[in-house]
């Protein structure tokens, strides 16, 4: 559906001159949930605004469904956006609203009515039609908003991080919301956040971004279980970094010695590092388990355990030197392990482990 080759985007000139896009490609397809994840000032927002047709790229190429778009204003790109600000009319109705898109189209009457009574249905605001936006919550005005983007039948419905302003109960329902919306009407949509859980839950495919570059491309899973760099596991989620010397590879496998003298394995991305160098080691926090510090892979104090309602956080400090987090799902009946000042190890499984490029 969209093709993003080479586009740079800088601002200014000179000293000054500002790089917020560098050489970013991606390509994706019809009907995806595709997100662009990273933090603030990484140009994931300046990418959407280049497909939306509000900024226009230092250089590169961009098409949709085969055609050219950057010679296109954005009137006449087949692209809507919804932004973190709804922009709502307040003086209209609901209803009043959803149609405005068409009739600056002059669509017919019966047709914009249709429209908006099939939108208000999938959205599931039919009862409030009638109601001013003014009048209506937070979650509510966000499905009018877009109702309102999906009414004209863009191909790509572009969304600036639009769950931000909702509080967290809301926003989780929201979530997927939009993924049923987008699984409904079988329009790519184009997500933007910064929020890990966000893109992982909603998302078919992600693009963590950083720097004006992209770092990764994947899906959530994947994402997730093996991060091509250090950068992509810290973003994403909560890890634990080892350092650890890499002993040999055989493929995507590698056999390390860790700080602690104990040797394991892990796994190895393609291209990465040869034998015999000092290398970073990722672990999720919920891949490890507390034990005796007794024949261990790393032993160590338990300095911290944080109680979050769905599982408990035990921070340990190494013997071989920093802290390691081990994450534990509350259970019935489950037990402190240990109290704080305890000698523990930690263990993981060999093969949870994942060898970075820094």
């Amino acid at each position: 559906m969209i093709e993003i080759e080479g586009i740079t985007k800088t601002f200014g000139e000179g000293a000054s001159a500002f790089t917020a896009l560098d050489d970013v490609s991606i390509t994706i397809q019809s009907n995806e949930f595709f997100t662009l994840l990273g933090p603030s000032g990484c140009g994931k927002t300046t990418l959407l605004r280049t497909i939306a047709g509000f900024l226009d790229p230092t250089r590169g190429k961009l098409a949709l469904d085969g055609e050219d778009l950057l010679s296109r204003p954005p009137y006449q790109r087949p692209v809507n956006t919804v932004f973190q600000s709804y922009a709502l009319f307040p003086h209209m109705t609901v209803a009043e609203n959803i149609a405005f898109g068409l009739e600056m189209l002059k669509k017919p009457k019966a047709q914009i009515k249709a429209t908006v009574d099939e939108m208000l249905d999938l959205v599931q605001m039919a009862p409030m039609a009638d109601r001013k936006t003014a009048q209506i919550s937070g979650g509510q005005q966000q499905r009018v908003a877009l109702a309102r983007a999906l009414a004209p039948r863009p191909k790509v419905l572009l969304l600036d991080e639009p769950l931000s302003a909702l509080d967290f109960k809301l926003r989780k329902e929201m979530q997927l919301e939009l993924k049923r919306l987008q699984h409904e009407t079988g329009i790519t949509f184009v997500f933007v956040t910064h929020d890990q859980e966000e893109a992982l839950t909603m998302s078919d495919r992600i693009a963590v971004m950083n720097l004006g570059t992209i770092r990764q491309i994947g899906g959530p899973r994947d994402i997730y279980d093996h991060p091509a760099e250090r950068f992509v596991a810290d973003f994403i989620g909560d890890t634990n970094f080892l350092q650890a010397e890499l002993l040999d590879t055989t493929g995507e496998a590698a056999r390390i010695r860790l700080g602690s003298g104990a040797e394991t394995t892990a796994r190895a991305a393609p291209g990465g590092p040869g034998a015999g160098g000092q290398v970073t080691v990722a672990v999720r926090p919920e891949h490890a388990a507390i034990t005796g510090a007794g024949g261990a892979l790393l032993p160590g104090t338990l300095q911290e355990v944080v109680y979050f309602g769905t599982d408990t956080h035990y921070h340990v400090d190494l013997d071989c030197g920093g802290r390691f987090v081990v994450r534990v799902q509350n259970q019935p009946g489950h037990m402190q392990p240990r109290e704080v000042g305890a000698r523990v190890g930690i263990d993981f499984a060999a093969g949870i482990g994942q060898v970075l490029k820094d």
